[in-house]
């Protein structure tokens, strides 16, 4: 039996898809699950970031194909003009170097459009709810693409230097491990406001985009011990 949830409770979500037989088929998907609520569509990069505005939407679902890397483009207005919508992006066939593209771009998740429905539902709760998503096909792919350009970035001693703090290395450590923000805030007993203080400390020191690039981090990187304070 389906979630009881009110419509007000219900994710707001816009979806941006130029196929009409598809956009009109997510939102019947969507419109079964009384939790999630397509409240705006948009079939080009033009009427989106309206859309987003006008709906305070919370989620994102952005077609790969809108035009000659317009898709990236406006993933990357979208995460930076609407700092409470989170994206994710639908492909046929991704490609590793696209979807690090699109994740440098801020994107939150990523999803295959022959993904089975539980998937694809379950992907939009989970990036709604401060998680990110990418299908299990990719991961290792695409982290190592992100590592292989984050060290091609980084200067010799550079990581070394970073004053990060003990607990801004726990943070990175359950970050790693896929965590939620909620979900380290309850194992650091911390509150939900400190835990993003936190990730956004360390965006800002190791120069990086998202979680995701901060697993990659935590991935590729030993952490020396921090002799700082919290």
């Amino acid at each position: 039996m389906g979630r009881k949830v009110s419509s007000a409770s219900a994710v707001p979500i816009v979806v941006v898809e130029d196929n009409r037989l598809l956009r009109e088929g997510i939102v019947a998907i969507l419109d079964r699950h009384p939790d999630l609520k397509v409240v705006a569509v948009a079939d080009d990069v033009d009427s989106a970031p309206p859309r987003v505005s006008e709906t305070r939407a919370r989620v994102v679902l952005v077609d790969a194909g809108l035009g000659d890397h317009d898709s990236h483009d406006l993933v990357e207005h979208i995460v930076g003009a609407y700092p409470e919508a989170r994206v994710i992006v639908m492909d046929i066939l991704p490609d590793p170097e696209d979807v690090f593209e699109f994740v440098r771009r801020g994107a939150s998740g990523f999803v295959v459009k022959d993904a089975s429905i539980d998937v694809f539902v379950d992907t939009i709760r989970t990036v709604a709810e401060g998680g990110e998503v990418l299908p299990t096909t990719l991961t290792s792919t695409v982290f190592s693409y992100i590592a292989d350009q984050t060290r091609a970035r980084r200067t010799p001693g550079a990581s070394r230097s970073l004053r990060l703090t003990r607990r801004e290395h726990q943070v990175i450590d359950l970050i790693a491990e896929g965590m939620s923000n909620k979900a380290i805030g309850r194992d650091l007993k911390i509150s939900h406001h400190t835990v993003k203080s936190h990730v956004r400390n360390i965006l800002e020191k190791l120069a990086l985009h998202s979680r995701l690039q901060v697993a990659v981090y935590a991935r590729e990187t030993e952490q020396p011990s921090s002799e700082e304070s919290e």
